[in-house]
């Protein structure tokens, strides 16, 4: 249980230190309060679904630190997690640069915009891994795994997505860039990839998906899509 909850808050940390390097060396500078600000809010609300998770829910959490590529089992996911990684990495470095050059002018209240829809996304996320034990960072089903359509998953089939979106859509202007939203059209694409590709497994591998699609219309935003 220590190992555990010390690879999930290590990789935590490790994440906000190359967030950290990835927004404050573009902009060259740490006099940057937008981007502490931001930060703080990624720690505070990521550590807190860390720590629920070890006093709740230990198997999700250990399902959780196994992302990226290397914890893919899909040839296609590995390949989408991957371009993932980057293209999430350039909303930082262009929002960084958009900052250190001044190509725009976000106003306080948009700032202040951006930093809630990224709490909002988060806590989203939060409410997603509370009704979904079997939330795994990979595209794998378990043996016992059955369909959730409670919650979040009533209004649509991939809300933990639709958290990360908000999240994402919120970080450029809570970094003080208006660039670095177009930024954001591959992360986008790459998110509708992978949940189509989902899609297409749980149908074949879990038993009562397909009907739950049938069910609940909406993929990501309710609705629209």
């Amino acid at each position: 249980m220590a190992n555990l909850n010390q690879k999930a808050f290590g990789g935590l940390f490790f994440l906000v230190a190359v967030l950290g390097l990835t927004l404050f060396l573009p902009a060259w500078t740490i006099h940057y309060w937008q981007a502490w600000v931001y930060l703080a809010i990624f720690f505070i609300s990521a550590g807190g679904i860390t720590f629920y998770l070890m006093q709740k829910d230990t198997a999700l959490l250990q399902r959780r630190i196994n992302a990226g590529p290397a914890g893919e089992k899909e040839k296609t996911q590995k390949i989408i997690q991957s371009i993932a990684q980057f293209a999430f990495l350039a909303i930082f470095l262009v929002s960084a640069f958009d900052h250190r050059f001044q190509w725009s002018h976000v106003p306080l209240a948009a700032i202040i915009a951006g930093d809630v829809l990224v709490a909002a996304g988060f806590f989203i996320v939060f409410l997603v891994f509370k009704e979904n034990t079997y939330t795994s960072a990979t595209i794998e089903v378990d043996a016992d795994q059955k369909v959730i359509s409670t919650g979040p998953y009533a209004l649509v089939r991939h809300p933990m997505y639709s958290g990360a979106l908000l999240m994402l859509i919120g970080t450029p202007g809570a970094l003080d860039s208006w660039w670095g939203l177009p930024a954001l059209i591959p992360i986008a694409a790459v998110i509708v990839w992978r949940l189509l590709d989902e899609e297409k497994f749980l149908s074949k591998n879990l038993p009562g998906y397909a009907e739950y699609c049938k069910t609940v219309r909406s993929r990501l935003i309710p609705g629209i899509f």
